[in-house]
């Protein structure tokens, strides 16, 4: 049975991998209100697991608000922060800056007193240097925009080009719009405008 945490690891990666490519697909719309939902969906698979195994809750109410304001700030935001990145930088970028996040804690650790092992060095080389990897990639290309209509919020650029009603002027803004047609060139990443095929 050893392969059994072994098949867990990769099972939960595989997952992960999965709901970050479906959360990109809807990352053009209000990221507070996607992270809300899948907060409420998580807590509330939480509470019905704890529920089925008959778990109770021994903690006091000053102990659940301060749980509620710890979860709102380190798992809330950062998934706000992180369906934002998925608009913007796409799914490998995204999970590669992600993926640093351990490393800030081990060394936090260190920096409190933990010992600095030559594995957790060579962990943080190699996490660095795979990161700037795929950080530094200059991808530019000639690539062709199909008409697309959608709502997110923008500032006027060459992917932008359209009127407005009056009360649309300041930018950013965020109000539906539609993208004709454009065939041209330049550095670009995966975001929201950027998501074609390649030969």
């Amino acid at each position: 049975m050893q392969w059994i945490p072994t098949a867990g690891v990769i099972g939960t990666c595989a997952l992960w991998g999965l709901d970050n490519n479906l959360t990109r697909a809807v990352s053009h719309r209000d990221a507070l209100q996607i992270a809300t939902i899948k907060c409420l969906i998580a807590g509330l698979t939480n509470g019905a697991i704890a529920w089925a195994l008959d778990q109770t809750l021994v903690i006091s109410m000053p102990d659940i608000l301060r749980a509620f304001a710890l979860g709102a700030a380190g798992y809330g935001l950062s998934l706000v922060l992180f369906v934002s990145a998925l608009a913007h930088l796409g799914s490998a970028r995204t999970a590669a800056l992600f993926g640093t996040a351990p490393f800030i804690g081990a060394a936090t650790a260190v920096v409190i007193g933990e010992p600095l092992t030559a594995s957790l060095l060579f962990a943080l080389v190699l996490t660095g240097l795979s990161t700037w990897l795929v950080l530094s990639e200059s991808h530019a290309h000639v690539h062709r925009h199909e008409a697309l209509e959608h709502e997110h919020v923008h500032a006027h650029d060459e992917h932008h080009e359209h009127s407005h009603s009056a009360n649309e002027g300041d930018e950013p803004h965020c109000h539906r719009h539609t993208h004709a047609p454009l065939t041209h060139s330049h550095a670009h990443l995966p975001d929201l405008h950027h998501r074609h095929g390649h030969k």
